[in-house]
């Protein structure tokens, strides 16, 4: 959802609203304030000059709140978001964006640990799968599954190429007992993707070709030797 808001219509030419707080010689805002603006959002933090500049939480009317630093009335820096529908934010902000280093906790208990940039996955990165337990690790583009990752489940993974959220060309399985499948996704002439990928809601139309097997080299297993075995070898 957008978190934008409505955080535009606090502004010194809004001669509307409540504010109770520290100015500035030329009657700005400034230092510590509170404010409660037309639409019954509420912010109480820090001003300079006028704006919204350091740490702040802002109330929206509709349930989201921002704990965070602000510069020049945006979100920019370390701050946390919870939004109506029960999602949250924790992590770096840029112009009011989603923007560095930041975990986002969606409201079916989903989870993503990574980069972003401009409000988007973007970056090395992490998505939990909490129905499942399974986890996509690898990097992102756009918000989307870009380049090279890893699809993990319980006693299996996938390791290849991705492009936008599809596996794509040539990759690997990985089995816990030590064995891998080798081969290839190519685009598949089905409606919807099968099996594991079907987790992916926007992956459709890929197909698994196998192509050979390979895994540790078992070797004979060694006999212990008994007490009476190396009794006799000592005495010789």
């Amino acid at each position: 959802m957008s978190d934008a808001g409505s955080e535009e219509l606090d502004n010194e030419q809004n001669q509307l609203g409540e504010y109770e707080g520290n100015r500035n010689d030329a009657g700005e805002r400034h230092g510590f304030g509170r404010a409660v603006l037309p639409n019954g959002d509420i912010y109480e933090g820090q001003y300079q000059f006028g704006k919204r500049h350091g740490q702040g939480t802002y109330r929206f009317k509709n349930g989201a709140r921002y704990v965070g630093i602000y510069s020049q009335n945006m979100k920019h820096g370390e701050g946390v978001f919870n939004y109506p529908d029960g999602s949250k934010y924790e992590g770096s902000w840029a112009e009011d964006l989603r923007h560095g280093y930041g975990i986002y906790t969606y409201p079916n208990g989903d989870t993503y640990d990574g980069q972003w940039h401009k409000h988007l996955r973007h970056g090395q990165g992490t998505y939990h799968y909490h129905s499942t337990g399974s986890k996509y690790k690898g990097s992102w583009e756009n918000g989307k599954m870009e380049s090279e990752g890893e699809y993990i489940h319980s006693n299996h993974r996938y390791k290849g190429n991705f492009v936008k959220n599809n596996p794509s060309g040539p990759g690997k399985y990985v089995f816990d007992i030590g064995c891998e499948q080798h081969g290839e996704f190519i685009q598949g002439e089905q409606d919807k993707a099968d099996g594991e990928w079907a987790e992916l809601a926007q992956i459709t139309n890929v197909k698994w070709i196998p192509k050979y097997i390979s895994g540790p080299t078992y070797n004979s297993p060694v006999r212990k030797a008994s007490a009476l075995e190396r009794e006799a070898a000592a005495a010789e």
